[in-house]
C-alpha cells in the first residue's frame, strides 16, 4: 500500500445531505465544498450518502417515494456516490438512527477497501445521526474522523437529551470538528464540546457560477417585471416563507417568487388566497441549482426569515449575483450581512419587520448590485478548502506517527 505522503489524501465523505438524481438540491452545499476540495488536487474522495429505506417508489408516497427511487450508486461531477439504505423507524427512529446508519455504511466501507480505496479518514457532514455514526465506523475501521456541524443538527437536535449525549460523545472521539459559523461553534461549546477541537470554516459560494448577468434578459427569461422578492429553500415553517407572504400583502407592486417545495405549500397557497395576493405570488418549485442565477439576478431582494440557521448558502449566492438580502439575525447570517451594502438584518422575525426593511431600502436607494457582488467575493471556497486540507493533513500525519511508534514499540519488545 502506498503511503498517504506520496499520494492524495483519500477521504470518505459520509453524509445524508448530498444531492442525488431525485433530490438535485438536497445538501448542495456539501457537494459544493467537496468540489472545491477536489479541485486542489490534494484529495481523492468517495461519497457515501445513505438514504432511509422505503418499499415503494410510487409517487403517491411523496418524499418517501423519492428515497426509494434514489439509485444505489451514481456519479456526479466525476465523484462516485453510494446510497446504502438504513432503517428509520417512526417515533423511536431518532434514537436508533446512528446505529442503523453505521451498520448500513459499514458494508459499503468494507467494499471500498476491498476494491482498493483504502481511505485515510472519514469526513462526516451533519452531526446527528451522521457524525455519531461516523464515530462508530471510525472505531471499527481504525481511522480518524472529522464532523462538520451545519445548524439544525446542533440548534434543534442538539437540544434533545439523548441525541445531545451522543453528539457530545462523538465530539470527544473526533479528530477535529468543523462548524459553518462562529455562532454554531459557541453553541457547541455551550453543549460541553471541547472548543480546542472546533474550527469555523464558513460555507463559500462558486463565484463563477453565481455572478451578475444581463438583468433585463434574466427577467425576460423567467417572466417578471417591477419589484421582485425571492425566497429559496424547503417550504417549512422555520424558513419563514409564511412571513414573506404576509409581508407581501402589506406592500404594493411587488411579486414574490417561492423557489423550492415542501409540506407547507398547501398552507402557503391558502394563506395567499386569504390575503388576496395569489396573483402576485408564484410557486416556482424545485429547480436546478444553476438555474438560480437567473432568479437572483432578476430579484431585488432575497427574503430569508428563518428562525434557525447554520450558514445558508442562498444568502451567499444571492449576494454573489448582486441581489440584496433581508434576513433574520440568526446563525451565521450576521457574519455575512455585516455591511449595509449587503442587506438588512431584521430586528425581529415578523412580517412588519420585512416590510419596514424593504421600505427603508427603497427610501435610501438600494446599494448598487456591483457593491453587493464585491462584498460577496470575500466568501469564496478558497479559505474553506485551505482550512480543510490543514485539518486532514494533521490527522493523517498524527495517525502515521502513531503507527510508526507502535511498530517501534513492538520491535523493541521483541528485541528485549
Amino acid at each position: 500500500m502506498s503511503s498517504s505522503a506520496t499520494r492524495p489524501i483519500r477521504i470518505v465523505v459520509l453524509t445524508s445531505l448530498f444531492p442525488n438524481s431525485q433530490q438535485p438540491r438536497h445538501g448542495i452545499f456539501v457537494e459544493e465544498r467537496l468540489r472545491g476540495l477536489l479541485a486542489s488536487g490534494e484529495v481523492e474522495a468517495r461519497v457515501i450518502a445513505p438514504v432511509p429505506w422505503f418499499f415503494s417508489a410510487h409517487p403517491s408516497f411523496g418524499r418517501y417515494a423519492e428515497f426509494a427511487a434514489v439509485p444505489r450508486r451514481e456519479v456526479r461531477h466525476g465523484v462516485v456516490i453510494d446510497h446504502p439504505r438504513y432503517l428509520v423507524i417512526p417515533k423511536i427512529g431518532m434514537t436508533l438512527a446512528p446505529i442503523a446508519m453505521a451498520r448500513a455504511v459499514e458494508r459499503t466501507l468494507a467494499a471500498l477497501q476491498a476494491d482498493g480505496f483504502d481511505f485515510d479518514l472519514i469526513d462526516a457532514h451533519y452531526f446527528y445521526p451522521d457524525g455519531v455514526a461516523a464515530a462508530r465506523l471510525a472505531r471499527r475501521f481504525n481511522r480518524p474522523f472529522v464532523v462538520t456541524a451545519r445548524g439544525h443538527d446542533i440548534n434543534v437536535i442538539g437540544s434533545m437529551p439523548v441525541p445531545a449525549r451522543q453528539i457530545r460523545a462523538a465530539g470527544k472521539k473526533a479528530g477535529a470538528l468543523i462548524t459553518v459559523s462562529a455562532a454554531l461553534a459557541r453553541k457547541m461549546e455551550q453543549m460541553g464540546i471541547d472548543a480546542r477541537k472546533i474550527t469555523t470554516l464558513r460555507n463559500g459560494v462558486d463565484m463563477q457560477r453565481f455572478a451578475p448577468c444581463d438583468r433585463s434578459a434574466a427577467r425576460a427569461r423567467i417572466g417578471v417585471s417591477g419589484s421582485v422578492w425571492i425566497c429559496v429553500g424547503h417550504l417549512i415553517e422555520i424558513k419563514g416563507m409564511h412571513l414573506a407572504v404576509e409581508a407581501l400583502a402589506r406592500v404594493d407592486g411587488v411579486t414574490l417568487l417561492l423557489v423550492g417545495n415542501g409540506p407547507e405549500e398547501t398552507a402557503l397557497r391558502a394563506q395567499a388566497g386569504k390575503l388576496g395576493v395569489s396573483a402576485r405570488l408564484r410557486f416556482v418549485g424545485t429547480i436546478a441549482h444553476e438555474a438560480l442565477v437567473d432568479y437572483f439576478n432578476a430579484a431585488d431582494a432575497l427574503i430569508h426569515a428563518a428562525s434557525v440557521e447554520g450558514m445558508p448558502n442562498v444568502v451567499l449566492e444571492a449576494l454573489a449575483c448582486g441581489c440584496a438580502v433581508i434576513a433574520t439575525r440568526v446563525g451565521g447570517i450576521p457574519e455575512v450581512i455585516r455591511e449595509a451594502r449587503a442587506g438588512t438584518l431584521l430586528p425581529e422575525r415578523s412580517a412588519q419587520a420585512i416590510v419596514d426593511a424593504w421600505e427603508l431600502m427603497r427610501e435610501t436607494a438600494l446599494p448598487a448590485r456591483a457593491a453587493r457582488r464585491e462584498h460577496a467575493e470575500q466568501f469564496s471556497w478558497d479559505a474553506t478548502t485551505a482550512g480543510q486540507l490543514k485539518i486532514f493533513r494533521e490527522l493523517v500525519a498524527r495517525r502515521t506517527s502513531a503507527r510508526v511508534r507502535g511498530k517501534e514499540g513492538t520491535t523493541a519488545h521483541s528485541s528485549g
